[in-house]
This record gives C-alpha cells, structure tokens and sequence, in this order.
C-alpha cells in the first residue's frame, strides 16, 4: 500500500502520522510525506526559500521518525513548491498513491468559505481513497 501522508507544521497533520502509525500495518507500507510550500511569487527571496525549505524538512523527518518506530520502512520525505491542493493532488497522481492522510483544522462557517479547506479539496479531486484526521478542538 502506497500511503501519501501531507503535512503542514500544525497539530492537525502531525495527527496524521499517528494515525497511520496507529491503524495502518507496517509490513509492505510505503508512505511519502510530503508539505508543499505556496510560492510567495516571483519577487521570493532565494534565501527566504531555502529557510522556508529547511524549517519543512525538519519537521518532516520528524514525521518520518514517528513512523520509522512504528516500523515503516519505507519513509520517504519531499517538500514540493505549489498551491497546497494542486501539490498534494500531483504527487498522489504521480506517485500512485493508495491513499492520501491529512490533518483537518476544523474551519467551519465564514472562516471556511473565506480559506477554503485542502482536505475537502483533496477529498473531492483525488482518485484514491483519502482519510482526513481531525483531533478534538481545544478550548
């Protein structure tokens, strides 16, 4: 099974690790972790880049050591520049994924009509199975 995990750096998506980690067995498992980096445009830095790209890694190895102790071998980590749903959407394209795993943040209402939801994009357009992780709202 080919397991696309997308993260960004929040309490949602590293939920997503966990989940895989918790419901998923190990034994001929791959999965890519991934974060797509928005480009800022065309006036971006290369120095800004390469921070922006540095700081995913980090916490995408951290993901992939999360599952590397649940017994997954096979980790792979990529940080992709593109609109989050087309990159997330892309990679799972090309790579054949089984299943892409995200985080929910949980938006509803104004807040969701206004940022619009990548996990119900990616529900909507994917042409694998897609299983959105929520965690309970703090207060």
């Amino acid at each position: 099974m080919k397991i696309l995990l997308a993260m960004d750096h929040s309490r949602f998506s590293e939920a997503g690790s966990q989940a895989i980690a918790m419901q998923v067995h190990p034994q001929g498992a791959e999965v890519l972790v991934v974060h797509v980096i928005e480009p800022s445009g065309f006036l971006e830095q290369d120095a800004s880049l390469r921070e922006r790209t540095a700081q995913a890694q980090g916490f995408l190895t951290r993901a992939a050591q999360v599952l590397h102790s649940a017994g997954f071998n096979g980790v792979t980590t990529r940080v992709i520049e593109a609109e989050p749903r087309t990159g997330i959407l892309e990679a799972a394209a090309q790579w054949h994924a089984d299943l892409i795993v995200l985080g929910s943040h949980g938006r509803r209402g104004l807040q969701k009509l206004m940022l619009g939801s990548v996990a119900e994009s990616v529900a909507r357009h994917a042409t694998c199975s897609v299983l959105i992780v929520r965690i309970p709202a703090t207060n």
